[in-house]
Order: C-alpha cells, then sequence, then structure tokens
C-alpha cells in the first residue's frame, strides 16, 4: 500500500522562519538579542509588537529554540543560533515541547486563565532548560488578567521567560510595557520582499516575472505572511507555461485589481490639463478592465506622492521603475510647485475616504476626480488675492500628453499697471516695505508704463530708491524693462493721502445724515469713532 500524499502547506506556513537568519528586515532586534545571548543578559519578558505578518509570533518561538538549545552533542548552551536538530529545537518546531505554553490571549481573556499560568510558573521546567510561556495577541487580555499577572511578571522564577506578542501595543498597560525589553518589529521594505519571493518561486520550481514580485512585495505592505498568501494566490491564478506555472505582472494586477503604472500616469495627464470627456472614458476603461475604483484612487495618490518626493530632491529610482516613468515624474516635478502638489494629495485624500465609504464607488470616483480637476485649475488662495489687486488671470497647469508632460503652460499674465495702487500692490510682492514707502510717501506723477515718475513727500532710508523701485518691478513683469524718474515737484496726492481724505469725507457724510445729527444733539459728548470688524473679533 503507497503512502498516501502530504497534504498541501500554504507558503506562509511552509516558509516560515526557522532560524534567525531566515527572519527578513529585522537585523536591529536579532542583533540585540544575540548580544544579549552571548553576554548572559537576557531579560524575564519580551515584548514584540508589529504590524500583522512581520514575524512576531515567529520571533518568540525562535527565542524559545535559542534559549533551550541543547546543540547535536547535547552540550550546547543558549545561542542566537540554534541547531534545529536537538529534541528541543525540533520539539519547539513542532509545537509538542511541554515547557513551551502558547497561549492566544484572543480566547483566553479571563483572570482564569492567567491563574493557571501563575500556578504553574512555581514548578521548575520538566525537559528543557527554560519554562517559556508564549502569549500571543496580549492585549486582549482583560484589565483584571493584567493585573493579576503584574507581579509574577515582575519577580518571575529564574526558569521562567515570558514571550508576547501584540499588533496593537497602545492597548497594553504601561505597568506591562516597564516590565517587558520590547522589540519593536519593523514593517519588511518592499525590495527585501520581493528578494525573498524569488528564492520561494525559486524553490517551488515555479516561474515569476520581477515586475510580478515586485507588485505582490507592495501590496503586501511590508507583511512577508500577506505577501506570501498573495503569491499562493497568484501561483494558483497563473496559467502553466512550459512545465511550470508562470506568474506574470499583468495576471497579478488582474488579480489584485490594480492599474499598471503607465495607465495612472496618463489619469494624472487628464487630470492636469482638464480633459474632461478623456478623464471619464479613461476612468470607465479602467473600471471595466477590473481596476477597483479605491485601488484608481490609491495609485494616483501614490504618484503625486512621488512626484512631490521627485520635487523635493530625493531620489526614489527602483529596479522596477521604467524610464518613461522615471521622466514623467522628473517633468512633473519640474513644472508643478509644491503648492498644487499639495493641493492634489488633499484633494485625493478626500477623494479616496469618500470611495471607501460610498454606495455607488465608480460614481464617487469620477466625482472625486472631477472636482480635483477642477480644483487644479482653479489658483490658490495667495493667487486669488493678487489677481483681485491687479485684475489679471491665471492659466490652467501644463497639459499632459499620454502620461508625459507637455511643454510647461505660460506663466499668469497680468496686465502692467495703471494706477499707482497697481504700482503698490506688484511690488508688494517683490518688496513689502518698498511697497509702504511708496503707499504712505510717493505721489504719483507719470505713468505710462514701463516707465514712471513719482514724488517722494519723504525720502526713502534704505537704499537707493529709483534702483530698488526698478528692480522690484522687473522682477514682478518678466521681460519688461521699467524706468523710475524722482520729481521734485508735481503729482496728487499720496495713497494714504487720499484714503485719508476719502475717510474724513465719509466721516462728514455720516455726521451730515439725520439719524447722527439727532444722536449728537441729543448727545452732546457723543463721538463718532471707528469700529473695525478685527477689533471686534479681539473683543476690543
Amino acid at each position: 500500500m503507497s503512502d498516501s500524499p502530504q497534504p498541501y502547506r500554504v507558503l506562509a506556513r511552509k516558509y516560515r522562519p526557522r532560524t534567525f537568519r531566515e527572519l527578513i528586515g529585522q537585523d536591529a532586534m536579532v542583533q540585540t538579542l544575540g548580544n544579549a545571548i552571548k553576554r548572559g543578559r537576557l531579560a524575564h519578558a519580551f515584548l514584540m509588537t508589529g504590524v500583522r505578518g512581520v514575524g512576531k509570533t515567529s520571533t518568540a518561538r525562535l527565542i524559545a529554540k535559542a534559549l533551550n538549545c541543547i546543540g547535536p552533542d547535547g552540550q550546547g548552551g543558549p545561542t542566537i543560533d540554534p541547531c534545529g536538530q536537538c529534541e528541543p529545537c525540533r520539539a519547539i518546531a513542532d509545537g509538542r515541547h511541554i515547557d513551551v505554553v502558547e497561549m492566544d490571549a484572543a480566547s483566553h481573556t479571563g483572570v482564569d486563565d492567567v491563574r493557571e499560568i501563575i500556578e504553574a510558573v512555581r514548578y521548575a521546567a520538566v525537559s528543557a532548560r527554560y519554562k517559556i510561556y508564549i502569549i500571543d495577541e496580549v492585549h486582549m487580555l482583560s484589565k483584571n488578567a493584567f493585573n493579576a499577572l503584574l507581579k509574577t511578571l515582575e519577580e518571575p522564577p529564574a526558569h521562567v521567560k515570558f514571550l508576547f506578542a501584540t499588533t496593537e501595543v497602545n492597548k497594553v498597560p504601561v505597568t506591562v510595557l516597564s516590565r517587558c525589553q520590547r522589540f519593536d518589529l519593523r514593517r519588511i521594505p518592499a525590495d527585501l520582499l520581493a528578494d525573498h519571493f524569488a528564492h520561494v518561486v525559486e524553490a517551488e520550481s515555479v516561474a515569476a516575472e520581477p515586475d510580478a514580485l515586485a507588485l505582490i512585495a507592495q501590496a503586501a505592505e511590508g507583511s512577508a505572511r500577506d505577501g506570501l498568501s498573495i503569491l499562493d494566490q497568484a501561483i494558483a491564478h497563473a496559467e502553466l507555461g512550459e512545465g511550470a506555472p508562470l506568474v506574470t505582472a499583468a495576471q497579478v494586477r488582474d488579480m489584485l485589481g490594480l492599474s499598471d503604472r503607465g495607465s495612472v500616469r496618463r489619469l494624472l495627464g487628464l487630470l492636469l490639463s482638464g480633459d474632461t470627456t478623456a478623464l471619464l472614458a479613461a476612468v470607465r476603461d479602467q473600471y471595466a478592465l477590473g481596476v477597483e475604483p479605491l485601488a484608481l484612487m490609491r495609485g494616483l495618490m501614490e504618484l503625486v506622492h512621488a512626484v512631490t518626493l521627485v520635487k523635493a530632491g530625493r531620489d526614489i529610482a527602483s529596479p522596477g521603475q521604467s524610464a518613461e516613468e522615471r521622466e514623467a515624474l522628473s517633468d512633473w516635478a519640474a513644472q508643478l510647485g509644491f503648492a498644487p502638489l499639495h493641493r492634489l494629495w488633499q484633494l485625493l485624500v478626500k477623494g479616496h475616504d469618500e470611495v471607501a465609504s460610498a454606495v455607488l464607488p465608480i460614481e464617487s470616483c469620477e466625482m472625486a476626480l472631477l472636482r480635483v480637476m477642477h480644483a487644479a485649475t482653479m489658483p490658490d488662495p495667495g493667487e486669488l488675492a493678487r489677481l483681485l489687486r491687479e485684475g489679471g488671470s491665471v492659466v490652467a497647469p501644463s497639459a499632459q500628453i499620454d502620461g508625459k508632460p507637455a511643454a510647461p503652460s505660460s506663466p499668469p499674465v497680468s496686465r502692467l499697471p495703471e494706477t499707482m495702487a497697481d504700482i503698490v500692490a506688484l511690488v508688494d510682492k517683490q518688496a513689502p516695505a518698498l511697497a509702504n514707502h511708496l503707499n504712505d510717501c510717493a505721489a504719483l506723477v507719470l505713468l505710462n508704463a514701463p516707465e514712471v515718475a513719482v514724488r517722494l513727500t519723504h525720502p526713502w532710508a534704505r537704499g537707493d530708491f529709483k534702483r530698488d523701485l526698478e528692480a522690484a518691478l522687473n522682477a514682478a513683469t518678466p521681460g519688461t524693462r521699467w524706468s523710475v524718474r524722482l520729481e521734485q515737484s508735481g503729482g496728487g496726492a499720496t495713497l494714504l493721502e487720499q484714503e485719508q481724505a476719502a475717510q474724513a469725507a465719509e466721516r462728514e457724510r455720516i455726521l451730515e445724515t439725520p439719524v447722527v445729527k439727532a444722536a449728537m444733539a441729543a448727545f452732546p459728548q457723543a463721538e463718532l469713532v471707528d469700529s473695525k470688524p478685527e477689533q471686534w473679533s479681539a473683543g476690543a
């Protein structure tokens, strides 16, 4: 009678780390543990925290093996490199060692469960060097259970070690945290995950495209277990090649409902160009291909984030990045300012949240992207304020063609100033102090742009007024060379004098109204004062 075939083991279980060398992405923790074991400075309680799938429980089991390993000859001591051959190592790996007790706190939350541990720790280990308690998801213990454990946790017998694992360390009482040596397991970088998956597919006699493994590593979000589960699904989804499954990037995108990078770049280009019809058609095309609306929003967010990082001078090049993508990111970073990029990000974040909770996801996605498109063509609040002062106009952001940025659009075009107030508004953007002096102490004699003549009622004490004014006007109107003349006579009132005169005239007009006249006659000591809104808000 032939042996029955072994049941299939999923990759996440089959490739669980068996030694610290196989624990990827946690080098700092491994070094700390190794040094502690070599120097005999072992804590009585360890707490492993981190997101799901980074190796918390696996690390706890490895620590149990490291502390109880006796070596192939039975004479060894605690080591960071357990042999895996001795009886304690094999029994712990198989989950059958009597002195290594694993407990799931999610299903054992009460005081009675903890009381069993407290009673058992008094007795020495049966066959191991240390009696070890591994409590997974320890944050699920009740408050009373934590309190019952505190005394034992603080002063356990020398033969007992506690190993805790949790994904929500903020729910663990500080009284427990202070009694443990804490290790924060980091998210595993995508490049390390992709390399790990490459070894796995090779061991499984499966062919996989590097881009497919990179997509799986990105989808795993730093979790080795999540990534292996996705890889398992991708292998099952793959078509058979020449005798072996072939995992392709296109198949992974279809399986995960992802949009390819080129499509996301084209979509961002349409957003910035303002082509409503093409944008809606592109969104529906992606939806028809199986791309989830939420994945579409996330792809746009990742792209805008990448452009912003390039704009900030960070090198984000990766092996899986195409030359077209690098060129597009560089061009967008050169053409878009930080303010538009931040505005794009905020709008996309809001749209992502709306799509995530929407009853009609694709419709919400379309509406969110239309809002992004129309907001992207609007000037920011600072530009709006300038336009209101100057009466200028602003053009839409540069268009993108086939996912590549087109030539930069010309800067906002404003007419040349026609009044003294226009000149002050222009200069205020370049030199606020000079603009204040113009407003208060300069009377306009002649304005025939780009020629201007003024009479100063008070001298400019900060430098050469003529040179400073010409430089500010030239900077505010690129391509125009200004000529400034100072006159000793002529010109009317300064802007400040005009404002004061207007206020005085308004005051006289108010005083002449019948209601105010009657109030003044009834209350001879009354005064007409100027009450400003900012005074009200300040409590004046």
